[in-house]
């Protein structure tokens, strides 16, 4: 002991700080060297690093998690019917689903996802073809989840009876001989006639209401399209028809007229604040606007 103070005082120094080191190996070795890793430690550990573990020190088992703090208790799958649109994770699981599936499941209905079919849920990730098989036939779909499609056409299809049974509601059309009166007449009456059906039944009925009555059945012939060979089904009455007055109604008025465009209502107007109140259509001849045709259909419908 007497020959370490012999030593000079920056050997001393150097001495001492080799003996450290050395006893900071030692200290490592002995704690390194632990048969027993410390329970609390909370990390994973995969296979990779266990095989590393055992070639590098193969006397020193490495003592691993037993069980994966996300593992879930292995129970033997249940069979029994479920909704995939809406079953919970305790029914999943009892159906021997993994959580993570259950996981995908709820995002997948959390999106606005519908399983509409059982084959539908064959897609879930992960799920084997023997699981869906087995699955299957426990597989119930809500008529609610049904795409809306699937149940129009089941509403709108129709068997023989029902065609049978339909016909009787449609209008018996009239013979030969038969007429309607024209004036009178609503759509129920019209469609009674051969070649009228609901369109035409609308139009007849629109038109006279702009023209304020028909005084001939040849004025069906002005609605675009209509059948001329049902033109001897109708008849027109003596009926008062509804008239406009000329001299008092405004451009606006008389242009909705279906015998006045926009022009000779507006030569009514302009006649007007010239000559004074009309006392006769044939006072418009002038203005070049009312040909003999215009003048002798529009009669029908003015006062003066």
């Amino acid at each position: 002991m007497k020959e370490f103070f012999y030593f000079q005082k920056s050997d001393r120094h150097v001495l001492l700080v080799l003996l450290g080191i050395a006893a900071f190996f030692m200290s490592l070795v002995y704690f390194l060297g632990s048969d027993e890793m410390d329970e609390n430690e909370g990390f994973a550990v995969d296979s990779v690093c266990y095989q590393s573990y055992d070639r590098r020190y193969p006397n020193r088992p490495y003592k691993r998690r037993q069980q994966p703090y996300y593992a879930v208790p292995e129970t033997k799958a249940e069979r029994f019917p479920f909704d995939p649109n809406t079953a919970d994770s305790t029914q999943f699981l009892r159906l021997g689903l993994q959580p993570w599936q259950i996981r995908n499941i709820y995002k997948y209905r959390a999106h606005g996802g519908i399983y509409r079919k059982p084959t539908d849920f064959a897609r879930l990730y992960g799920l084997t073809l023997k699981q869906y098989k087995s699955l299957e036939p426990y597989i119930r779909i809500s008529s609610d989840y049904l795409p809306a499609a699937a149940y129009y056409e089941q509403k709108t299809s129709v068997s023989s009876e029902d065609i049978k049974r339909d016909t009787l509601s449609y209008p018996r059309k009239i013979s030969m001989g038969e007429y309607v009166m024209l004036n009178e007449a609503d759509t129920s009456n019209l469609k009674q006639v051969p070649g009228i059906g609901s369109y035409y039944a609308r139009a007849i009925i629109r038109y006279g209401e702009r023209l304020g009555g028909y005084y001939d059945v040849s004025q069906l012939l002005e609605i675009k399209g209509f059948p001329e060979e049902s033109i001897s089904y109708f008849r027109v009455a003596q009926t008062t028809l509804r008239k406009i007055n000329v001299n008092t109604m405004s451009l606006e008025q008389l242009r909705k007229h279906p015998y006045i465009g926009f022009y000779q209502a507006k030569a009514i107007v302009e006649y007007r604040r010239l000559h004074g109140p009309l006392s006769n259509l044939r006072q418009l001849s002038t203005t070049g606007l009312f040909p003999e045709e215009s003048l002798s259909k529009l009669k029908h419908y003015v006062v003066y």
